[in-house]
């Protein structure tokens, strides 16, 4: 992906929406995937409002989150929707499902320990 790709800077919900993934991601990869975690290192291409540098995720999970970033980085539509509402599904196979598994263990791993506030992310 090119810096003329990402022309439009993200609102201040998309921005929430992608830390979420991020926080969630990091969640599901320190339950599941044992071995070395680093930083998520922001690309140039991303823009300045993406600092996602705070979660530690194995490198599998590091290369699922680029690719659902740059996609939604890359949604034609605008306003962007939550990837579950979108009726366009830019998802390579597998990927759409993947997003589905770490949210619903994730969410429901952070209610369990009194995240509540996350609990309107997860149903909406």
């Amino acid at each position: 992906m090119n810096a003329e790709t990402h022309t439009t800077a993200l609102d201040p919900k998309e921005i929430k929406d992608l830390r979420v993934l991020a926080h969630f991601t990091a969640v599901y990869c320190r339950v599941h995937h044992e071995g070395p975690r680093e930083a998520l290192s922001p690309r140039e291409d991303w823009g300045t409002e993406i600092d996602l540098s705070r979660f530690r995720i194995c490198e599998s999970c590091r290369e699922f989150l680029v690719y659902a970033i740059e996609r939604r980085l890359r949604c034609p539509l605008e306003p962007k929707p939550v990837c579950k509402h979108c009726r366009i599904h830019c998802y390579r196979p597998g990927h759409r499902e993947k997003v589905r598994e770490i949210m619903r263990f994730s969410g429901k791993y952070l209610m369990r320990r009194g995240r509540l506030d996350l609990l309107w992310h997860y149903f909406f």
